[in-house]
């Protein structure tokens, strides 16, 4: 396992939008079986030893979790009650993907009923009648996975520095990216919505308090390489002209936030802080235009085995 992997966007676009699917299916099997938590957090899957998984998913006749695995290239479904089942990631519709994720939850007794349909894409095909072949390549599914490894370590440590509101390191189905989130404290104005097939009620409350989110997706949308990007809602005036680091990172102007390309962070001396520098300069650009009490939502980062100061 090398740390910080060759992300090819080209070569991995196919198998990226097979994979978007396919976990948006396990994710809404998740949503379906877990009370609704603040900003959507019950909805995202979290990077393992192994893969995505959707950690512990409990249901009255009993608990279930489901795993990407990307070592062993399997969807597994496991279950408290200690049957497992399994499908193999390899080449398929997304057709054949869902009647087989169905199949293996019903095998196991887990709930099997989850809305069809994709959200956050433009003109949503249910998942049963997407018949086209799909693409998935183990080498390039396990860099991807790799390479959100590296990148939850770093996260994990920007989201230590602060004593807010601040969301878990978590990727989102919907628009395939892993994100980290800090919190003002403060109202948002109600967002105008406008998200493909995503009613604007849940992106309402996915913004209902100012935000500092910064994340990582790996390419499509009009930016065909892997990035990293950081934005605020509401966006501060004056935020799109801030000086960020690392040199590489700028404000794109079609998406309305600061990108970093993967490929600058991979290629840095040391692409931890070079990540770490980028995760500062943009929450820095946030916080002081839109006027954050930063003394008091803010602290030193953690380190391993060190109890805060009081």
């Amino acid at each position: 396992m090398s740390a910080w992997p060759n992300l090819d966007y080209p070569a991995f676009a196919p198998i990226g939008q097979s994979l978007h699917m396919w976990t948006q299916m396990v994710g809404k099997f998740r949503l379906a079986n877990t009370p609704w938590l603040n900003h959507s957090w019950q909805v995202p899957l979290y990077v393992d030893a192994r893969g995505l998984t959707t950690s512990l998913v409990t249901t009255p006749a009993a608990g279930f979790e489901v795993r990407f695995d990307f070592i062993d290239h399997r969807l597994t479904v496991a279950s408290t009650e200690g049957a497992v089942a399994s499908v193999p990631l390899e080449p398929m519709s997304v057709a054949q993907f869902h009647a087989a994720f169905i199949a293996a939850l019903e095998q196991v007794g887990a709930p099997s009923d989850f809305h069809g349909s994709p959200n956050e894409v433009p003109d949503p095909v249910s998942f049963s009648d997407q018949t086209e072949p799909g693409a998935y390549d183990p080498d390039q599914a396990a860099d991807f996975w790799r390479a959100m490894v590296d990148i939850v370590r770093v996260f994990t440590r920007f989201r230590s520095g602060f004593l807010g509101k601040v969301s878990p390191v978590h990727f989102f189905w919907g628009s395939f990216d892993l994100a980290v989130t800090r919190f003002s404290g403060r109202d948002a104005p109600p967002h105008p919505g406008g998200f493909p097939a995503l009613p604007d009620i849940v992106t309402r409350e996915a913004y209902s308090h100012e935000v500092s989110s910064a994340g990582f997706w790996p390419g499509g949308n009009g930016v065909e390489e892997a990035m990293f990007f950081s934005y605020a809602y509401p966006t501060p005036d004056g935020m799109a002209g801030a000086e960020i680091a690392p040199v590489q990172g700028y404000w794109h102007d079609q998406l309305q936030e600061f990108v970093l390309p993967y490929a600058a962070v991979r290629a840095a001396a040391d692409p931890d802080a070079a990540l770490m520098a980028f995760l500062d300069s943009t929450y820095v650009a946030a916080a002081d235009h839109g006027k954050w009490d930063r003394d008091a939502l803010e602290c030193g980062y953690g380190a391993p085995g060190v109890p805060r100061p009081d």
